[in-house]
C-alpha cells in the first residue's frame, strides 16, 4: 500500500519501521525542519519494551537505559504515599531512558529517505486519503494515512473529538549528571500537598556515549502560567527553590548551570470517540493525550504502532484493519485515560484537600492485595478495563528481566 505518516515522533517512527518491513511504500511528513526529540526522559514499561524487542531494538535500548525496579513517592514530612515494586508483578522491570536515546534508536535511514521535513500538514481528506500542507500543496491519494502528530495535533476532527483541553499544570524537565550513581533503580517523587511536586528517574546515556555520561531525568511541577516566569528568574533561582524543597537532590542540580537546560512541558487531556475515519487512523497522543501521572505516553504510542501494523498485516483491506485497530486500542487506553484524569488533581492542583486525601489514603489502599495487583498492572501498562489485562508485553519481559540483572 501507499501509506502517509504525519509526525515523526515515537508513534510515527515505530509505525514507519513496522510497516516498511512487509514492503509498504511510505511518505513521512514532519513539521519541524530538523526532527528531534522533545523532552528529557521517560520510563518505558514492559509493554513498550516488548514492541522495541519486536523491532530488534531491545538490546540497544537496554544498553542505553537504566533498569527501574521500584517507584517511591514521599511527602516532605516523610509519609510514604507510593511504593510499587515490579517484582510483585513478575513482569521484569521498567527502563528509564532519555527521549533523545529513544528517538535515535527508532531512526532508520531507509525510512528517512521518504521523510519530508519542514512540511506541516494542515488538512486531510479522510475519504480520499489526500493531504494538504501549509503551502497549499497536495499529497496523495494514499491507501492509508496515519496521524502521529502528538498531543498538540491540529488534525483531530471536531466531529470525532470527545475531549481536548490543556491541563493547567506543566513541568520543567532537565537532565542531570550523577557520576556517583547516588540514584539507581528507582523512580523517586516528593510532594508538598498537590501544589509542589518533583521527581527523578535514572535515564542512562545516548547511543555511543560512555557509561560515565549516564543521566538522571528530573522534573519540577509548576502551573503552566508560571513556567515562563520561572525560566525568566534564571537557573540559580530555580535551583534554590528545588533544593529548599528537596535537599537530597542538591548534588544532582550542580550540573544544571544554564537556564537553557530547563525544558518546559505542557500536557493535554484529549480523546477521540474512535481512532479512525475513512482511510485515516490516529496514533499516540494525537489519539489519546493524557496527563503524565501514569507515565504511559511513549508506551501507548509504541503499542498503537504495533497494533496498527498487525491489523494491516492480518486483515483483508484497510476498513477491516482500522476497525480492528480501533477496538484493540480503545479497549486498552480507556482505563488509562480515566485513571490519569482522576489522579491529576491529587498531584497537580490547588485543591489542598485533594493532597490531604492522597497522603492519608493512597498508600493504605494500595497495600490491599487486590488493589496492589491492579495498581501494578496500571504501572506496567498491561491493565485493560477494571480487572483485566492485555497479553501485549508479556512475550519478552522474562528476557528483559534477565538482561536487567546485568545492571545490578
Amino acid at each position: 500500500m501507499d501509506i502517509a505518516i504525519v509526525g515523526y515522533g515515537t508513534a510515527g517512527q515505530a509505525a514507519a519501521r513496522l510497516l516498511q518491513r512487509p514492503g509498504h511504500r511510505l511518505d513521512l511528513f514532519e513539521r519541524a525542519p530538523r526532527p528531534r526529540p522533545v523532552g528529557a526522559g521517560l520510563l518505558l514499561q514492559p509493554t513498550g519494551l516488548a514492541v522495541l524487542d519486536e523491532l530488534g531494538l531491545r538490546n540497544a535500548a537496554l544498553a542505553c537505559g537504566e533498569p527501574v525496579q521500584r517507584l517511591c513517592g514521599d511527602t516532605v514530612s516523610g509519609r510514604r504515599v507510593i511504593d510499587m515494586d515490579y517484582a510483585h508483578l513478575g513482569l521484569g522491570c521498567g527502563l528509564g531512558i532519555q527521549r533523545g536515546a529513544l528517538f535515535e534508536l527508532l531512526r532508520d535511514a531507509s525510512v528517512e529517505r521518504h521523510l519530508h521535513a519542514g512540511t506541516a500538514i494542515v488538512d486531510i481528506d479522510a475519504q480520499r486519503g489526500e493531504l494538504r500542507d501549509d503551502a497549499g500543496r497536495r499529497h496523495g491519494p494514499y491507501d492509508l494515512v496515519l496521524v502521529c502528530g502528538g498531543a498538540a495535533s491540529a488534525l483531530r476532527p471536531a466531529a470525532l473529538t470527545r475531549r481536548d483541553r490543556p491541563y493547567a499544570w506543566g513541568a520543567l524537565w532537565t537532565l542531570c549528571a550523577d557520576p556517583q550513581r547516588r540514584f539507581q533503580a528507582q523512580l523517586l517523587q516528593r510532594y508538598d500537598g498537590p501544589r509542589r511536586m518533583a521527581g527523578l528517574v535514572p535515564v542512562g546515556v545516548l547511543p555511543r556515549e560512555s557509561a560515565a555520561e549516564r543521566k538522571i531525568g528530573f522534573f519540577w511541577s509548576l502551573p503552566v502560567r508560571e513556567l515562563d516566569a520561572a525560566l525568566a528568574r534564571g537557573v540559580d533561582a530555580w535551583r534554590a527553590d528545588v533544593v529548599s524543597f528537596w535537599p537530597d537532590v542538591a548534588p544532582l542540580l550542580d550540573s544544571v548551570t544554564d537556564v537553557r537546560q530547563l525544558m518546559p512541558a505542557q500536557y493535554r487531556d484529549a480523546i477521540l470517540r474512535r481512532f479512525h475515519d475513512g482511510r485515516v487512523a490516529w496514533l499516540g497522543d494525537a489519539a489519546h493525550a493524557m496527563s503524565p501521572q501514569l507515565g504511559q505516553g511513549a508506551n501507548m504510542a509504541l503499542l498503537d504502532a504495533a497494533a496498527l501494523a498487525q491489523a494491516v498485516e492480518e486483515c483483508a483491506g484497510v476498513p477491516a484493519a482500522l476497525r480492528r485497530y480501533d477496538r484493540e486500542r480503545r479497549s486498552h487506553v480507556a482505563i488509562y485515560q480515566f485513571v490519569s484524569r482522576w489522579l491529576t488533581p491529587l498531584f497537580q492542583s490547588e485543591l489542598d484537600w485533594a493532597g490531604r486525601l492522597r497522603d492519608i489514603g493512597f498508600g493504605r489502599f494500595a497495600k490491599l492485595p487486590v488493589l496492589r495487583g491492579e495498581t501494578l498492572k496500571v504501572l506496567a501498562g498491561v491493565k485493560r478495563g477494571l480487572f483485566g489485562s492485555v497479553a501485549a508485553g508479556r512475550r519478552h519481559v522474562r528476557r528483559i528481566g534477565e538482561i536487567a540483572e546485568t545492571y545490578k
